[in-house]
């Protein structure tokens, strides 16, 4: 049982950045729960509260983004009943003008099962440095 939520999870996590990926606000909207507690911080920004002004830093990011592709790196999951968590390293290759950005950024992301499903509730990124 474990092992299947455990899966569950990275399957929606995996999701989660195939939409990043995919620069597409619409297939982010899927990944999402749209719940006044949702929260997000991209690395560098404030927090962003209540899913309108999370969904707002998405488009915000896409719309200024030619393209972004991920290689997660040292992923861990956790599931505690109907919470579940991923610690990971994004190593991101951005297009953002001509030349092409290599970053890393050690991120947390929290899943609540609502129904059958693993939504995000929560994005965490930091900058790592060095």
């Amino acid at each position: 049982m474990l092992e299947q939520r455990i899966e569950a999870v990275n399957q929606a996590n995996r999701a989660f950045y195939a939409a990043f990926g995919s620069l597409d606000i619409n297939e982010m909207d899927k990944i999402w729960a749209h719940q006044e507690y949702v929260t997000c911080i991209h690395p560098g920004w404030s927090l962003r509260s209540d899913w309108p002004e999370v969904r707002d830093s998405w488009v915000l990011i896409f719309n200024n983004t030619f393209s972004m592709t991920f290689v997660l790196t040292d992923v861990t999951v956790q599931v505690a009943g109907d919470l579940a968590w991923v610690v990971c390293v994004e190593n991101i290759t951005t297009q953002q003008s001509d030349e092409p950005q290599q970053a890393q950024v050690l991120a947390t992301n929290l899943f609540e099962r609502i129904g059958d499903e693993w939504l995000l509730i929560h994005h965490h990124g930091s900058a790592v440095m060095g």
